[in-house]
This record gives C-alpha cells, structure tokens and sequence, in this order.
C-alpha cells in the first residue's frame, strides 16, 4: 500500500534518532545478508563505473568502518546535490546514473553509497522519511508547493553487528550556503539530519517514516510523487537548472523576496 500524504506517521520533533532502532531489526540471517550485498536495479553495485569509483575510494582499506567513511564522504561531497530531475524517468534514480552525470538526489545518492557498500562486502539497504527541508532555493518550494519532502532518502549500512544510518545527501558547499555544518558520519553512530543550523534554529525535521528496502522503491515513489507534487513531477524541463546557483541568487537579490541563509 501506498504511503500518501496523508497516511504518513507523524513523529514528535527529535524522536527519530532515539528511536530508529526500533524501527529496524538488527538481527541478520544469512539470506538477509545475501539480500543485502546483490545488486539490484537501481542500487545497481554490478556497474562497472560504480565498482571502479567504490574500488577507488576504498583502496588501501581493510576494515569495513573506514570503508563506509570514505565511501561516504565521496558520495557526500564528490556529487553535488539537486532535486531538479525529471521524475517520471527511472533512469535518474540510479547510483550508476547519480555517478555518471556527477550530480544527484537523494534517492540517487543514497543508492550511490549503498551500492558502494555492497561491493566492498558491507549490508546496505535504503531507507525513506518524509522531512520538513530548509536546505532548498524558494524557486524550489514554490514549485512543489510544500516544505515537506516526501521520500527523502538514506543509507543503512550494517557494521559492526547493526544497522547504522548515513545521509549523504547534502554536500558541503551546498551546506555553507545555508550557513550550516555538513552532515559528518564515523561508521559507528546515525548520521541523519541537520536538526538545527549555525545560529541554533530548527533546520530540519523527520516527520514521517516508510521503512527500509533492499532496493528503491522507484513505483511506489512516482505514485506518491504524482499525488503530492502533481504538475511539478514530470518535468523534464527541469533538468539543467542548479540549486546551488538559485540559493546564491536569491540571497543576492534586493528586495522582500529576498532569500537570507539561516
């Protein structure tokens, strides 16, 4: 069943952290486990350009935290981030795709990373919340016609003997545009949002929660995506345009409609 707008679990401010390990079980079988190292269709760990790029970045590595860091940062910083896709094409949800055009969503790079887990023989599945997101350009918001991202995507890796959660989605120069310190990750604790930005004020909130999956659930997003943004879905107009570049323009810009980094 679909999660629409409506149906999505609403979370008291700040509980997630505390309480996503009982949202996930950490018991893990030997099938679980297979499950989660198989590429898969859009965390698709078998393309030869991904098993280069996590090759790379883990080269000279032998424990499996350091591995996830590095690949992690890679992901964080080397892909820039922008929700600016045409979302009715399944293509852009790939880590191959994410990787290949150097620029993605969420959803793409969190597949980028749990892909470049899975090769160098770490768990990895992808996990979706709904989260109420400053770190966007008003032209942004206006489109979709909401601050609350639906489907915002992560990765959970499991290390260690449990599941840990990593947010790859932001990179840091997009983060020093809004005056807000990057989302960092050490293999042993979540690493999942910015709760506040520089001057203590709340950045970023999880209020809804669909669970994780050994591969995205490209359906199930569209249709939510078609319900919740409608026009604003399948866009293919859209591509090209950066978020980067709308941020720092509408700081600069004079005037009421100005927008003002947190």
């Amino acid at each position: 069943m679909d999660i629409g707008p409506k149906a999505v679990r609403s979370l008291p401010h700040g509980t997630l952290q505390n309480r996503c390990n009982e949202w996930i079980s950490t018991n893990m079988t030997e099938s679980s486990t297979e499950t989660y190292l198989r590429p898969g269709t859009y965390i698709d760990s078998d393309h030869p350009q991904v098993v280069e790029f996590a090759n790379f970045h883990a080269d000279g590595l032998t424990d499996d935290s350091a591995k996830a860091v590095r690949l992690y940062y890679a992901v964080r910083d080397r892909i820039a981030y922008t929700p600016y896709w045409d979302f009715d094409d399944r293509e852009i949800y790939k880590a191959s795709h994410c990787l290949l055009t150097g620029k993605g969503m969420c959803q793409s790079k969190s597949a980028l990373l749990a892909a470049a887990a899975r090769i160098m023989g770490i768990p990895a599945r992808i996990g979706f919340a709904d989260v109420i997101n400053h770190m966007s350009s008003q032209k942004f918001i206006d489109l979709i016609g909401t601050d609350i991202f639906h489907w915002h995507s992560y990765t959970d890796l499991y290390l260690d003997g449990k599941w840990v959660k990593a947010t790859p989605a932001f990179d840091e120069d997009l983060c020093g545009k809004f005056s807000v310190a990057p989302l960092d990750f050490n293999g042993t604790c979540d690493s999942l949002f910015q709760a506040v930005n520089a001057r203590e004020e709340k950045f970023m909130e999880y209020v809804g929660d669909h669970g994780t999956f050994p591969d995205t659930p490209v359906e199930r997003i569209q249709a939510d995506f078609k319900t919740i943004y409608g026009g604003a879905f399948g866009l293919p107009m859209l591509e090209g345009r950066s978020l980067h570049d709308e941020v720092e323009a509408e700081k600069a810009a004079p005037g009421p409609d100005k927008k003002t980094a947190p």
